[in-house]
């Protein structure tokens, strides 16, 4: 409605204008060419008020339903009515660039195809153009079986059998759905992706469809194996996918739980709908099912994080030595020696196995604040974690205990 009016306000004030301009050259000759030099129409105006009155009219009549437009578009989206009073419109459009390197040449339904976007996930390649919601214009081939590490894929418009399913779909501006056209065979497909770090597939890409699809694509493609984003080596946690979300979560039981062995780790259905997430998830941890209620934050610096996580990084994992090392070493060098427990030690572990931690020295840090360090005793009927503590040199002995939520880290000082 806003458009309308604005469009139909000036409109009419051009209307109007011409009828003006009409008006001088009836006036005379001189006055017409002079009424085009906007200080001359001006002074034509007030010369000739009469006869300039009723177009001058119909350009203040103009204006009202240009200013009611323009009203209602500043109450809807004042930046767009900022755009359009900064001449936005007028400049041309600077493209982001890419962030992968496609350079294919060709048609897709007999219109140029610069995909912006591409993808080889669960057997499903896609090179797709725009960033809406639906493509203005996207290629999806279905391989026959999910593909991992290098992909070679070679059809010719005669082979049989159980070959990729190549779609095809297009937006045109006056459509409100995208239309699809698919075909299982009687093209031609060369496929040629190598494995690049940390999750891209990068090789040759060619395909021709029979002429009543005009579509023929030829170049090199450089495509996602998953939807993981990267910054340098690490995972970028502020890219909203599925797969961020399950980085996140199992590098949070890995820590949790002071095991490596997280595996089967299911994710319910959600939604990206703001900055937080409730989510009940399900892994198998050192072969013990778990069922766990996480709730995770996005924050503009650190991405998504699960919160209350304090949880210490897990040791790196330490390199075998070279055999030759350990055939020269002397024979009292392979004596075995007790394994040092405070390396894998965790809350986890304490409540699986006590005995083996009783009378040794902790220090506890408590979730709201504070430290308290001395021998573990045991862990009572409701599931406290028992620390006595010496009391100086009278002799005397304190007894704390504390329930597992109170506890924000555990850490075994004596090995």
């Amino acid at each position: 409605m806003d458009a309308l009016l604005i469009i139909g306000g000036l409109l009419l004030m051009l209307a109007g204008l011409v009828w003006l301009v009409m008006r001088a050259f009836g006036t005379s000759l001189l006055w017409g060419w002079g009424s085009l030099i906007p200080p001359i129409t001006l002074i034509y105006i007030l010369r000739h008020w009469a006869r300039a009155r009723s177009a001058m009219m119909l350009v203040g009549l103009g204006v009202i339903p240009l200013v009611v437009g323009l009203t209602l578009l500043a109450s809807k989206d004042a930046e767009r009515l900022a755009a359009i009073v900064r001449l936005d419109w007028l400049k041309p459009e600077v493209q982001e660039p890419a962030e992968l390197a496609i350079e294919l040449s060709g048609q897709l339904n007999g219109q140029p195809f610069r995909p912006q976007q591409g993808e080889l996930i669960d057997g499903v390649l896609s090179l797709r153009e725009g960033l809406d919601f639906f493509a203005q214009r996207e290629l999806s081939i279905r391989l026959p079986q999910p593909a991992s590490g290098a992909v070679r894929v070679d059809v010719l418009p005669q082979d049989e059998g159980q070959l990729p399913e190549v779609e095809l779909s297009w937006l045109l501006p006056e459509q409100d759905l995208p239309e699809a056209r698919r075909l299982s065979r009687g093209y031609t497909l060369h496929l040629d992706l190598r494995p690049q770090a940390p999750n891209r597939l990068v090789g040759d890409f060619h395909l021709v469809l029979p002429p009543r699809f005009k579509t023929s694509l030829s170049g090199r493609v450089e495509l996602y194996s998953d939807r993981l984003r990267y910054v340098g080596d690490d995972v970028d946690r502020s890219f909203d996918s599925r797969d961020t979300i399950a980085h996140v979560l199992q590098d949070y039981l890995q820590r949790r739980f002071a095991s490596r062995d997280v595996r089967e780790l299911k994710v319910p259905p959600f939604t990206f709908e703001g900055d937080s997430l409730e989510l009940q998830v399900e892994a198998l941890i050192d072969q013990r099912s778990e069922r766990l209620p996480i709730r995770l934050h996005k924050r503009p610096a650190q991405g998504w994080a699960v919160e209350g996580d304090r949880f210490a990084p897990l040791p790196a994992v330490a390199e075998a030595p070279p055999a030759s090392q350990i055939e020269a070493a002397p024979a009292e060098e392979r004596v075995s020696r007790p394994a040092d427990r405070r390396q894998r030690f965790s809350l986890a572990r304490l409540q699986r196995n006590p005995e083996q931690y009783r009378n040794l020295s902790m220090r506890l840090s408590r979730a709201s604040g504070g430290t308290v360090e001395g021998r573990f005793v045991g862990i009572d009927a409701d599931g406290s974690i028992r620390l006595a503590q010496q009391m100086g040199s009278g002799g005397g002995q304190a007894s704390f205990s504390f329930q597992p939520e109170e506890i924000g880290r555990l850490e075994l000082l004596e090995p």
